[in-house]
């Protein structure tokens, strides 16, 4: 909420009007402001046709932020206020303590109004969400039918059969016990009544596409006469169902903004409302007087082929993902994929036939929405009120084939500047609509290929949409163009090339063969998934290019020149700056300066003869990233591998569960029941009716006393903590009962009951003597704030430390800790894992070191728990000589002595291992 007593640093002159509490850093602000927010009328603007529409909760004010043409390179943030601008923003502190303040675009309020359209003043109370019954279950009758169909259908996923043996000996036990009724009497009756749904009801649509150009009288291709099936479901219904979510309502940004620190008014960028984009879109939007006082609603798209089989008939889909900016979700059409014979698959005709398809399927798909980006229409929202809502075409999440197509490129070009292919990385101005257009109407198809990489047969989808830009809509890949682009595809393999020229084919496989050893005796650490074998597969997935990222850089330290290390460690570093949750103008600069040093460094691959050129696509997506940033905001929240993790849902396990002919039907009706399903689901919870469990719910109605406890049931495995902690460790619940002097004796500590005495801040000598049992806990269990990595809500995760002597009757399991020893100092300075080794990161690898004690003499504590923070992953030098094979990951933190902490564990890991 606001604040009006207080205001952000550096305003000092108030607004006299009565009701208005905008403030100004200068006179020359404030007399702006009067003649912009308040000229005299004979007769106000009203509120149901409101000029400026006021914000629904009118806060402080500062200056808009002015940051030139969207369009550019440098975006000129030159801090939070400009006196020039006179429109003005309305402002409110934001976050835990008002560390944080936004400035709200000024004419797009999301002012919230009746289902009529007409503007309710503001501070009106939404009408009721719901008037359901607690007892109305429709169409399931009650809450043990609902969640059984919702465990067999959604959590189990169970075949058909099954059900149907499930519910005979159900039926027979209930038979037994004296009861004639049945919850399901079979498969068949599951499925109706999850049809029978009201809720989530958005129907699947199809329409036919085929070539209509000219065909030949004789040996025309068949792909000429074929007819091809697209089916989706209308976006704009599936729109308004993610924006009249309940349980999204909090999470929801109506209005684009731009947010600062109040300490020091710096500008950051967090979700996607928060870019430029979105900012300069209502410009655009505004401009048309009827729009104030709107909402506007961002379309985010994202499409990727997938192979939900290799050996079975039709194995290949191509979903289209849908959210909004405003909050994330999906929807899931699924596009065409036309074939043809091989003789005919790479001719330019065939070529362009399907990237036209591609580009009118998604046009027609999206068309429901066109009327709405330019005349607002009204829609519910899950807080209850009815607001305005204005739709635009937002960014496109694409791997880089896919941004070929949408851009309508050719190979091995930028979709997003004019750079030419022979020499990416040279400074060039961005493409833009407006210019392609401009070549397309003054070149020839050679020219426009050859010179500027355009195919000018081809239409962008974007071209039928207004405000939208396929070449400024491409949004960053994290997954595609760094993770597996950059890293793992570029110097992963130039390492391995490296070596077999510096070494030859023979004692190159041997060194190969040693860092796979060395990456397969990694210390384990918790969601770090190990390779047995070393890194050297056939078929990877994101998710092993990940890991592979974290422990690659130490095993071939010692095999490769200090540059190529120096390389890998910049391009780390830009890789974890990009990814946080939140990214501020400093963050910046200093990914601006990884990726400097990536390109200083990386010259040794190109004069060492590995590589002959830099002008990859994938690399060269590293220049645009801060402007990318800014204009949308943290990279994370576009990446394409959230997107890519839904294929499993949509397409791979409902082809599953199909009969795997003519699948296409059978996976669209299972999406739409689980939809339907999670539909019913929300509506019971609104309603309070799935508080508990089942069970417990059925003993309450019979009045049965011994109840469990509801939250108990519910949320034992909850860590949506407050976010307010940095970190809170508890020990497990698996304890053993000991003594002292057992306890000393078990871990060969003689001086144990010394150790515990001393923290005691009394003379040992007057300590008494403690004879009585303690408890002993083998694990510990840190939950901490990490928003940056896959957490909980409210960005809390949980993680497990362990100390165990016999880890599943096998060797030993003993995690190493982070453990605060100066809570004021900065990092890792105020940490210890080990004896420190030196006051700064190693400068080659970016990573802090640390040694073990000497054998035999080991330096032992007693710590309060409190003072553990999280988990901390080592990796050993390892120096220059092979590792012999019989060593596994439960010995290295006993034969090695010099580790490296690595910050590249995790992410939260990686912001305070800096």
């Amino acid at each position: 909420m606001p604040h009006p007593h207080r205001v952000p640093s550096g305003l000092g002159i108030p607004c006299t009007k009565p009701g208005c509490n905008c403030w100004f850093k200068n006179q020359s602000g404030h007399t702006q402001h009067m003649n912009a927010k308040h000229p005299v009328f004979l007769h106000p603007p009203t509120l149901t046709q409101p000029s400026v529409p006021h914000s629904p909760s009118p806060a402080l004010a500062s200056d808009i932020i002015n940051f030139g043409d969207i369009g550019g390179t440098d975006l000129g943030d030159a801090g939070p206020m400009d006196d020039k601008d006179p429109l003005q923003s309305s402002a409110e502190f934001f976050g835990t303590g008002e560390q944080l303040y936004r400035n709200y675009h000024p004419l797009l309020s999301a002012c919230p109004c009746d289902a009529e359209g007409a503007f309710f003043p503001p501070g009106t109370s939404p009408p009721p969400l719901t008037e359901k019954a607690l007892d109305d279950w429709t169409p399931y009758k009650s809450h043990v039918k609902f969640e059984l169909a919702n465990y067999l259908f959604t959590k189990n996923q169970t075949p058909a059969h099954s059900i149907d043996h499930l519910l005979d000996i159900w039926a027979a036990s209930l038979i037994q016990a004296g009861s004639k009724a049945t919850l399901f009497p079979d498969h068949c009756n599951v499925y109706r009544t999850i049809d029978n749904t009201p809720l989530g009801d958005v129907k699947w649509q199809s329409f036919s596409v085929k070539y209509t150009g000219t065909i030949p009288d004789e040996g025309a291709p068949p792909w000429m006469a074929d007819s091809h099936n697209v089916w989706f479901r209308d976006p704009c219904d599936v729109v308004r169902n993610m924006l009249a979510n309940p349980d999204l309502a909090a999470e929801m940004d109506l209005q684009p903004y731009h947010e600062f620190a109040t300490e020091n008014n710096e500008r950051q960028w967090q979700d996607f409302m928060s870019g430029d984009w979105g900012w300069a879109q209502a410009d655009m939007i505004s401009k048309d007087t009827d729009t104030h006082g709107s909402t506007f609603v961002p379309v985010i798209l994202r499409s990727d082929k997938t192979t939900v089989s290799v050996a079975m008939g039709q194995n290949n889909y191509y979903p289209l993902y849908a959210s909004i900016g405003n909050v994330q979700n999906n929807v899931r059409p699924f596009l065409a994929m036309p074939k043809t014979t091989k003789e005919h698959a790479d001719t330019p005709g065939f070529r362009n036939f399907r990237h036209q398809l591609f580009h009118s399927s998604l046009s027609f798909i999206l068309k429901n929405l066109k009327p709405a980006m330019t005349k607002p229409e009204v829609a519910r929202f899950g807080d209850g009120h009815y607001q305005h809502v204005v739709y635009g075409l937002g960014p496109y999440i694409a791997d880089y084939k896919e941004q070929v197509l949408l851009a309508c490129i050719l190979q091995n070009w930028c979709a997003k500047c004019l750079s030419h292919r022979g020499n990416l990385d040279e400074i060039s101005l961005n493409r833009s609509r407006a210019h392609a257009d401009a070549l397309i109407e003054e070149c020839d198809f050679g020219t426009l290929r050859f010179e500027y990489s355009l195919v000018g047969e081809l239409v962008p989808f974007t071209n039928d949409f207004p405000h939208a830009d396929i070449h400024e809509l491409l949004a960053p890949d994290l997954l595609h163009q760094l993770i597996k682009g950059a890293y793992k595809d570029h110097l992963v393999d130039w390492v391995e090339k490296y070596l077999l020229q510096m070494h030859g084919k023979r004692q190159a496989n041997i060194i190969l063969d040693d860092i796979d050893q060395r990456i397969s005796a990694v210390p384990p650490f918790p969601g770090l998934c190990r390779f047995p074998q070393g890194h050297h597969f056939k078929q990877w997935t994101g998710d092993d290019s990940k890991v592979l990222m974290k422990v690659y850089l130490p095993a071939i330290e010692g095999y490769v020149p200090t540059d190529v290390v120096h390389a890998f460690h910049a391009l780390l570093e830009f890789i974890y700056l990009i990814h946080p949750n939140i990214i501020t103008k400093k963050s910046l600069i200093e990914i601006q300066d990884a990726l400097t040093h990536f390109h200083t460094y990386h010259e040794v691959f190109r004069t060492t003869g590995v590589v002959s050129t830099f002008s990859l696509p994938q690399q060269h997506s590293m220049t645009h990233y801060v402007y990318l940033i800014r204009l949308f905001g943290a990279p994370n929240s576009l990446c394409s591998s959230i997107t890519e993790s839904k294929h499993i849902k949509a397409a791979k396990e409902p082809w599953r569960h199909s009969s795997w002919y003519r699948a296409l039907g059978q996976m669209l009706l299972t999406n739409q029941r689980l939809d339907k399903l999670v539909a019913s689901h929300m509506d019971f919870c609104i309603c309070g009716m799935l508080s508990g469990t089942c069970l417990s719910s059925v003993l309450t109605s019979l009045g049965n006393a011994s109840v469990p406890d509801a939250d108990v049931i519910a949320n034992s495995e909850d860590i949506d903590a407050p976010t307010s902690i940095l970190a809170h460790v508890e020990l497990s619940r698996r304890k053993q009962a000991q003594s002292v002097p057992v306890l000393a004796s078990k871990l060969h500590i003689p001086h144990l009951v010394d150790l515990e005495l001393t923290e005691v801040p009394v003379s040992i000598m007057d300590c008494p003597h403690f004879d009585g049992r303690i408890r002993v806990f083998n694990s510990a269990v840190s939950t901490f704030f990490a928003p940056s990595d896959l957490s909980g809500i409210g960005g809390m995760k949980r993680e497990h430390v362990c100390v165990s002597p016999k880890w599943r009757n096998g060797h030993a399991h003993k995690d190493c800790v982070f453990v605060i020893t100066d809570p004021n100092a900065h990092r890792m300075r105020g940490m210890d894992i080990a004896q420190g080794f030196g006051d700064a990161p190693n400068n080659d690898t970016g990573m802090w070191m640390v040694k073990s004690s000497s054998t035999g003499n080991y330096v032992f504590a007693v710590i309060h728990v409190d003072t553990i923070f999280r988990s901390a992953h080592l990796i050993p030098v390892y120096g220059t000589d092979p590792l012999p094979s019989v060593i596994k990951p439960h010995h290295v933190l006993e034969i090695f002595t010099l580790f490296y902490v690595n910050k590249y564990a995790d992410h939260h890991a990686f912001e305070i291992a800096c």
